[in-house]
């Protein structure tokens, strides 16, 4: 077996292609876009870089055959907030063969300790978690946007090599045309009415606006949490760009406690409905498929992340925030169903507020670890 450096416009190819092959006969993958994933290795358009480095390689079997992929990279921001210095491992594919994939996992570890890593995780994202992040281990259904999905024994692969869990992250579904638990609504219904109490969806004519009070409630929501690094507003602002094209912004509700913005929700319609049967491609006739679908629409949402400053956390903001949502979608008639992604175990009040909303669970990933 052969490791190669992705360096060329052939090798990229081949990476992107091994995903093909190893999925081909797999009815629930969905395959990401070629834009998307490439987005990720682009100096110009991944803002981590200016924080960070990031390199990927292929395996080719005896015969040449491209049966693997991996990336590798270091982000200065969180890689030593840990005991021991930790890069990331991602966008790993292999056919199920535990020499190959050791083969990638030993690519990426030697790497990383020449950057000065002592540990990895993955699989994980050159990037926000919102995408491209853990390995699924329950829930084997067709992934929403931006979801890692994978087959079953890649678990064992990561296992034998002597990878553990860090954390879980669990995903729910909410049936949207299910009415909420009483007790949910009549505390929504009640916050909502509150003196001094708002609550506004985005507006692209003022996006910097909600930019900003989603920026000022998120570093303030998650702060607390271990390994916490606040995020950019040029963050947000690539990420709002590249949501851009399949946006609703009346799925995107923000909570206001006399002017001072409090919570918010960030839900976006299920791109992968869209791209499904494109191959990865978007080229002009699925560009002309992608307008006609999200013309048609979806029936699927997804709940990229949710956040509530935590002097008013206990304020139920996060009910009525739903109900407001809920008051926008039922009348539509489209949607089924909401994806709550992903949580991880270690947030007990968002899990918490998931059950509330009577949402069952959907899938678990897991983010890996190992100490090199």
């Amino acid at each position: 077996m052969q490791v190669l450096p992705v360096q060329d416009s052939k090798t990229v190819k081949e990476f992107l292609n091994v995903a093909r092959t190893i999925y081909k006969n797999d009815s629930n993958w969905i395959c990401p876009l070629d834009n998307d994933v490439e987005a990720v290795f682009d100096k110009k358009k991944n803002p981590f870089f200016k924080h960070g480095i990031c390199t990927r390689w292929i395996l080719k079997d005896t015969d040449g055959v491209t049966i693997g992929r991996v990336a590798a990279f270091v982000n200065e921001k969180k890689a030593h907030q840990y005991e021991q210095p930790t890069g990331g491992l991602g966008f790993f594919e292999c056919i199920n063969d535990q020499a190959a994939a050791f083969k990638l996992f030993d690519t990426a570890k030697k790497w990383l300790q020449e950057q000065g890593m002592s540990a990895m995780d993955g699989p994980i994202n050159f990037g926000e978690n919102d995408s491209f992040w853990g390995l699924l281990v329950e829930g084997f259904t067709p992934p929403s946007y931006g979801m890692n999905y994978n087959p079953p024994y890649y678990k064992d692969l990561f296992s034998h090599y002597g990878f553990t869990k860090a954390y879980e992250q669990i995903t729910n579904h909410l049936q949207v045309r299910k009415p909420f638990p009483e007790r949910f609504t009549k505390i929504a219904n009640w916050v909502a009415g509150k003196p001094g109490y708002t609550f506004e969806h985005f507006s692209k004519k003022n996006a910097e606006k909600y930019v900003n009070d989603l920026m000022e409630i998120y570093n303030d929501a998650w702060k607390d949490f271990e390994n916490f690094v606040p995020i950019k507003k040029e963050t947000l602002l690539e990420s709002f760009k590249k949501m851009e094209m399949i946006m609703d912004e009346k799925l995107i509700w923000f909570a206001y406690i006399n002017g001072e913005p409090a919570s918010f929700v960030v839900i976006i319609p299920d791109a992968n409905q869209m791209i499904k049967g494109f191959n990865g491609k978007l080229g002009l006739v699925e560009k002309l498929k992608f307008v006609y679908r999200r013309w048609k629409g979806v029936h699927r949402m997804r709940a990229i992340v949710m956040g509530t400053k935590s002097a008013f956390q206990k304020h139920g903001l996060e009910s009525a925030l739903f109900i407001k949502l809920k008051e926008y979608v039922l009348p539509m008639e489209q949607y089924d169903e909401l994806e709550l992604s992903w949580v991880g175990d270690f947030n007990d009040k968002m899990l918490s507020i998931h059950q509330a909303t009577g949402a069952t669970f959907g899938k678990r990933h897991l983010t890996l670890r190992i100490i090199f």
